[in-house]
């Protein structure tokens, strides 16, 4: 009767044993993963960049210049009113009237008499020399950058839509051409509906939301 008692409180204690072990095991697991999962940073966040090759860099735009393995000279500047960026052991160097890819070429062959091998990346990274304007009633008047293909359709949106007052198919651009502006009519209903096409926007262009 002992015996069987005795065998009976083993078994038991060990199924409990067994038990609790695994259920530590389980937890130990589980806090392990989160412990992992909380010493591992969080990925970062991609923001796509749309880069035109043919865009000629204007006064105030905003460069940045990435020079690899030179922390002194690479930077993000504005490129001053005279089209020129100042740049350490360069001094003055022109930029306005260039490309990206041409500006890190002059950059890298200006480099060339300090450096060995200057490895120059140049990216526009604000577009503050050509610029649009909305105006009336839109949600948000004011100037907007011009980016390469930009449409009336494309900077209304970006002026936040129309009011509840704004006359949708009086809508106008004014324009400069050979020193006289002009005054286009847009139909945005019309536009948007695809009977009528787009308008480009050039620098300086106004649309005005009556």
């Amino acid at each position: 009767m002992h015996l069987r008692l005795h065998i009976v409180l083993t078994s038991l204690l060990m199924l409990f044993g067994f038990g609790w072990n695994a259920g530590a095991q389980s937890t130990d697991s589980t806090s392990g993963q989160k412990r992992e999962a909380e010493s591992k940073p969080a990925a970062a966040a991609v923001t796509p960049t749309t880069t035109d090759q043919e865009y000629h860099i204007g006064p105030q735009d905003v460069v940045q210049i990435d020079v690899w393995k030179e922390p002194e000279i690479t930077r993000t500047i504005p490129v001053r009113p005279d089209g020129k960026i100042s740049l350490p052991l360069l001094n003055d160097v022109q930029a306005a009237g260039l490309t990206a890819m041409q500006l890190a070429g002059s950059i890298r062959e200006g480099l060339t008499k300090y450096l060995n091998n200057p490895q120059v990346t140049v990216i526009v990274s604000q577009i503050n020399s050509r610029r649009v304007f909305v105006t009336g009633e839109v949600a948000k008047s004011g100037a907007l950058p011009l980016l390469p293909g930009m449409t009336v359709l494309q900077a209304l949106s970006s002026a936040g839509g129309f009011t509840q007052f704004a006359r949708e198919k009086g809508i106008y651009i004014l324009r400069n051409e050979n020193g006289k502006q002009v005054k286009l009519p847009y139909n945005y209903k019309d536009v948007l509906k695809g009977q009528k096409e787009d308008i480009l926007l050039q620098s300086g262009d106004v649309i005005v939301v009556p």
